[in-house]
């Protein structure tokens, strides 16, 4: 896929006891903690926040204008090349911007451990904001980081351990943090949220800087052109980035209705989708990932792409199943569990793709580009969602979903060749 001059292979694995040597990483533990440090953030700008804003009685309006906190996640394709281009004085290109972005983010942290939205509400949103940048930039370079480190063995695992982390993040950011904030306070709890970014800090300086024989873009104007020259100068460029777009389609489509359909559609209650839905499926999909990136190590990244593929479709025929059965607490957790599994074992597979793809002289930015393509079928097909229930009812709805996984495999097995040929640049 890409030069070998630019990009000289990284020696694979041996091939006996590759699982024991896949473990062993010394890169695969450190991604568990940036993942986890990755995560933090996001929930303490979102979720979190918003929760804190209504206990603190903030007007309805305001928390909702307080979701455009989130808007540099989408847009941190932007000055992603910056930190391609850019190289701190301490410990190289990408551990130095991993630990300075992780710094931004704890001290803007502990700044809103001393705001309170009731009496400093606009403040508060712009430190949010400004955490909310410098979270997105941490993710860019980790994102970097990851796919220079991994060999190509490594990237399942690797994609799987990071998304553990960040899981794990979500859960201690969201639901421990709304279980302290009731004992301790919101300001307080904030404060011991910011002392957990240290875990990423020290995962950075335990970590090893990727080895390469690469020097970053000369100038900035490369920087930005550079990446997109390399990725359009490849074989089936286009049918690349459409693949990105359809392969986690299914699976994001179905989700956007997955907590109406159980609350109004089957009539289980919000502490139902609570513990099943959301803890169930938070083990769940932890557990897939786990086992998706394993797998991987045997299977390569075209058969488990397929094999992924088809799994996350007929896990949406489950909620057909459901909705069929009525209201039945065996078929709902299997339902929740079955495709959370097979999400998480497509998301292992989909990130090890995006890695695959990026040319490491501009890793930071065409992952991140790669990343907010991704999420363009889920943003567009959302919103109609609904008007497809309506219009169809739930089984059927359910039942397109999985059929709207189709062209993605079809793309996928088109140009199996391509993707088998992928080596890690």
């Amino acid at each position: 896929m890409h030069s070998e001059k630019n990009n000289p292979p990284i020696p694979p694995l041996e091939k006996g006891g590759s699982y024991l040597n896949v473990f062993r990483s010394r890169s695969i533990s450190v991604l568990l903690f940036l993942g986890f440090s990755s995560g933090l953030p996001l929930v303490l700008t979102s979720g979190t926040l918003q929760a804190w804003m209504a206990v603190d009685g903030v007007d309805l309006r305001a928390i909702g204008i307080f979701s455009l906190v989130g808007l540099p996640y989408t847009l941190k394709f932007l000055w992603s090349p910056l930190m391609d281009r850019f190289v701190p004085p301490l410990l190289g290109r990408r551990r130095g911007w991993i630990v300075l972005t992780q710094i931004a983010i704890m001290l803007g942290i502990a700044a809103m451990s001393l705001c309170s939205p009731r009496e400093a509400l606009w403040l508060l949103g712009i430190i949010a904001l400004i955490v909310s940048f410098t979270s997105a930039s941490q993710d860019i370079v980790s994102d970097a980081y990851r796919t220079d480190i991994l060999r190509e063995q490594e990237r399942g695992l690797g994609a799987a351990v990071f998304v553990t982390g960040y899981r794990i993040a979500m859960l201690v950011g969201g639901a421990l943090a709304l279980i302290l904030s009731d004992r301790i306070g919101w300001q307080t709890t904030y404060l011991i949220m910011a002392g957990l970014m240290v875990i990423g800090i020290a995962a950075a300086f335990f970590g090893r800087e990727p080895v390469l024989n690469i020097s970053p873009p000369k100038t900035l104007q490369e920087a930005v052109w550079g990446p997109l020259r390399d990725f359009f100068s490849r074989r089936a460029a286009i049918a690349m980035l459409i693949l990105i777009v359809l392969y986690k389609l299914c699976d994001a489509y179905a989700g956007t209705m997955t907590t109406p359909f159980l609350i109004r559609g089957m009539g289980f209650t919000a502490t139902d989708v609570g513990t099943i839905n959301k803890g169930l499926g938070l083990l769940s999909v932890i557990f897939g990932a786990m086992a998706g990136g394993t797998l991987m190590v045997r299977l390569g990244l075209f058969r488990s792409l397929l094999i992924f593929g088809i799994l996350q479709a007929l896990s949406n025929l489950a909620f057909v199943l459901l909705a069929l059965a009525g209201k039945s607490y065996g078929m709902l957790i299997f339902a929740v569990a079955f495709e959370n599994i097979t999400g998480g074992m497509g998301t292992a597979s989909f990130i090890s793709l995006l890695m695959a793809l990026c040319n490491q002289r501009y890793s930071a930015t065409q992952y991140a580009l790669l990343s907010s393509l991704s999420a363009l079928g889920r943003t567009f097909l959302a919103p109609t969602s609904g008007y497809l229930v309506e219009s169809v009812g739930w089984a059927a709805f359910f039942i397109i979903t999985a059929v709207s996984a189709v062209p993605g495999l079809w793309l996928l097995w088109r140009y199996r060749d391509t993707i088998s040929e992928m080596r890690q640049t």
